[in-house]
This record gives C-alpha cells, structure tokens and sequence, in this order.
C-alpha cells in the first residue's frame, strides 16, 4: 500500500531537514514500505534514491547559509567563510528551523555564538551577532506613524504632564559590551574588516527607509529609557 500523499511529505520533509543527513534519517524511521526508500524515490544506475534525496537535503541547507549570509555580512567578514560556515552548520544543528519563515532561522544565533569555539579569538562576536539580528528584525517589524514635533507643539500645555510616550515597533535599544557598531560601520562603508572597543554602551537599531544603528549618548539613553518605562512627560 503506498503511503498518503500528506505522509509522503511530512517523510521527505523529515529526511531533508535530518541533522546528520539522509542516511542516518531514514535509520530513524519505523514506518517506511517494504522496499523502503527505494519504493518511494526512483534511483537508477547514476543516482540512487538516497543520493537524489541528499541533493534536496544540501540544497535546504545551502540555501539557510546563503540567507543567513546575507543577512549577517560583519559576522561572515570578521569569521571568513569555513568558520562562517562551520558557526552556521552547528547552529542549524542545535536549532532547527521551526517556523515557515526563513528570517526567523537565525533567531537564536547569538545565543549559539557566544558559546562557541570562535567566542575566545573573538568576544565581541555575540554582540555583533545580536546587532546584526536587530537590523534583520527592525527591517522586517511593523509599521507605526511616528510622533511629529507639530503634533507636540498643537498639545496644549496642560496635558503634557499626562502624555505617556513610547518607542516606535522598528526600534530595539541592545545593551552590549563592545563597540560593534563601529565595526559595523566600517564593514558597511569600505567592506573591510574592523575593531570592536571594549566599552559597555547600548546600540539603537531603528528604521528610517532602511535599518540605521549607533551607540547612544547617556543622556539619550536616559531619556528613552524613561519613555520605555513610560514615564510622565512633564515640563521641568
């Protein structure tokens, strides 16, 4: 008896995506037909059933690579690209995607990043990784029309001791323990490699047509921070 088509799926599904390859995936199986993959994929004399799975299984996995790439440009510059590529193979490892989006596959790289071999040679790689994540997440975030200053200035004074303030979607404040944004920064504008300070500041991610990031000023951090904790906007 052949298999639904829905189970056919959810099977090539679980072999691309096997951590450790097809081979060890279908090792894994209970329900497989007799014949196994055999009965299910048509190999011949070039390319066996197994091998035209594992093509499928690559290109699932270069196809995250090359997404995430893109999406952490100073990561890859400062790694290169076999340690790129080894940072991303055991992080798809330890998480798999779980969602049909392809931007949240790197949702949890930071978290991978720094505990990882590389965190010693380089440890500020965390905090780059999260910046990075930020700009992805901020680019993607909901759209909000911002407060302009006529709009403050047609408020009358009496009701601003009662105007509660708060951050636009597209904006993430990230508390880090290097200047990464400055690494950022040079990475963007001459494509090469730069040097992360070590100094505790917070980065604000935000969108203005296209994601912007840059350390704040203690007096802009205070400041935003008052209207995160929503704090009375009163006339001093």
């Amino acid at each position: 008896m052949q298999p639904r088509l829905a189970d056919l799926q959810q099977l090539l599904c679980r072999l691309i995506t096997a951590p450790n390859g097809v081979e060890e995936g279908l090792g894994a199986e209970r329900c497989l037909p007799a014949g196994g993959l055999d009965a299910l994929v048509v190999g011949d004399a070039h390319v066996s059933a197994i091998e035209r799975v594992n093509i499928y299984a690559n290109m699932y996995f270069y196809r995250l690579l090359d997404a995430i790439k893109e999406d952490f440009p100073a990561t890859l510059a400062i790694l290169g690209e076999v340690n790129f590529h080894n940072l991303i193979t055991g992080y798809l490892i330890a998480y798999p995607p779980s969602q049909p989006s392809i931007a949240d596959a790197s949702r949890h790289l930071a978290a991978f990043a720094s505990s990882s071999e590389w965190i010693d040679r380089f440890p500020y790689l965390a905090d780059l990784v999260r910046v990075e994540r930020a700009i992805v997440e901020v680019f993607l975030a909901p759209d909000a029309i911002p407060l302009s200053l006529e709009e403050l200035r047609l408020t009358p004074p009496s009701e601003w001791p009662s105007i509660r303030l708060g951050l636009h979607p597209a904006v993430q404040l990230l508390a880090c323990d290097w200047r990464v944004d400055d690494l950022l920064r040079v990475t963007e504008e001459r494509g090469a490699v730069g040097l992360a300070l070590h100094k505790s500041n917070t980065i604000m991610v935000w969108r203005k047509k296209y994601a912007c990031h840059r350390a704040l000023e203690e007096v802009e951090l205070n400041a935003l921070a008052a209207l995160c904790w929503g704090e009375e906007f009163v006339l001093a």
